[in-house]
């Protein structure tokens, strides 16, 4: 783990994942309250690390100190589902891959405790073999990434063990003033003219979170330019972000016909369904929402190609659909 300043979260971290590892790398970059003292409860090795606004370098500087076979890779505000830590030692054990997947349950929410219904749900590799090479890339949203001339798998493997992530909660957020952070690292990296148009893709996010909607709108369409320039198809997470603005600005009418080209590119994307019954919900479309919501309920949401919503392809697409049949006046088993 990379840290600094965490001793509100950093013990339940260490407490769920103690009885799995072997050891604790801490890159701790210039902690002044008792991060440290915890961390050393927990026989970690703490290493000093002089911060240079790199999330990829202080990684790969832990990364150096680890001694074991594989890596696991956490944040101080995450935690391991204890409970289900077998099936990672039963996966390292099994597979011939360098890379294992897990679930990030991303919290959301004003303040703790959480609202367990509030969550976003994606896969990152966050298990993979040390000394084959791997290392960590980019300044921000730093992900691990296979040596050349080596190519990730076109099967992912992943494990149902969850990371429970605590870090967006805006209460968190607000303390760190982790939006600040996060857009200097940004902006930096946006500097450079090869950048990635995830960089914008970021920025949108991170303006859309501060409710800069507009902001956040301009930079997200220079993303999907960016990609469609290098002769990629838009990731279906710009898609995903473009239609939550358009919904947080009230652009019902417009976004309930143009979500279908965006469908059109991603079909089995749960959240654009949601997101489509929700504006033809608002522009009382009723009918053709509850279409969408029994398509969310169809398509259900374990989709480990897409960060999903926690509830979009069940109990949140039931309400809706209730909602729908409420203002139709109508008893559902009429329908």
């Amino acid at each position: 783990m990379i840290v600094k300043n965490e001793e509100d979260l950093i013990e339940q971290c260490l407490q769920s994942v103690q009885k799995l590892v072997n050891e604790i790398i801490i890159v701790d970059t210039g902690s002044t309250d008792q991060t440290i003292n915890i961390c050393k409860k927990y026989n970690a090795s703490v290493f000093s690390y002089e911060w240079n606004d790199h999330f990829a370098d202080a990684r790969n500087y832990g990364l150096s100190k680890a001694n074991g076979d594989w890596i696991l890779w956490l944040d101080a505000d995450e935690k391991l589902e204890d409970k289900k830590t077998k099936l990672i030692q039963e996966a390292i054990q099994q597979t011939n891959e360098l890379m294992i997947f897990m679930p990030i349950v991303n919290y959301y929410g004003d303040s703790l405790p959480i609202q367990e219904e509030d969550a976003f749900i994606y896969y990152q590799p966050r298990l993979f073999r040390n000394h084959a090479g791997i290392q960590f890339t980019n300044r921000i949203h730093e992900t691990p990434q296979l040596p050349q001339p080596l190519e990730p798998s076109n099967d992912i493997v992943s494990i149902d063990t969850e990371i429970y992530h605590y870090g967006y909660i805006k209460k968190i957020t607000d303390q760190r003033n982790k939006s600040q952070r996060n857009l200097q690292a940004l902006f930096k990296e946006y500097q450079d003219s090869s950048h990635s148009p995830w960089i914008e893709y970021h920025l949108a996010s991170e303006f859309y979170r501060l409710k800069e909607y507009q902001t956040a709108f301009n930079y997200l369409n220079k993303s999907i330019l960016g990609f469609l320039r290098q002769g990629y198809t838009p990731p279906a997470l710009l898609y995903r972000l473009k239609y939550d603005i358009l919904f947080e600005t009230g652009s019902f009418e417009v976004a309930s016909s143009s979500i279908e080209k965006a469908l059109l590119l991603y079909p089995d994307y749960v959240d654009l369904h949601f997101l489509k019954g929700l504006f033809l919900f608002q522009i009382k479309n009723y009918p053709a929402a509850i279409a969408s919501f029994d398509k969310c309920l169809e398509l259900g949401e374990h989709h480990k190609d897409y960060l999903i919503t926690k509830g979009a392809g069940s109990f949140k697409a039931k309400h809706y659909k209730q909602l729908c049949y409420i203002a139709m006046k109508v008893p559902e088993s009429d329908l």
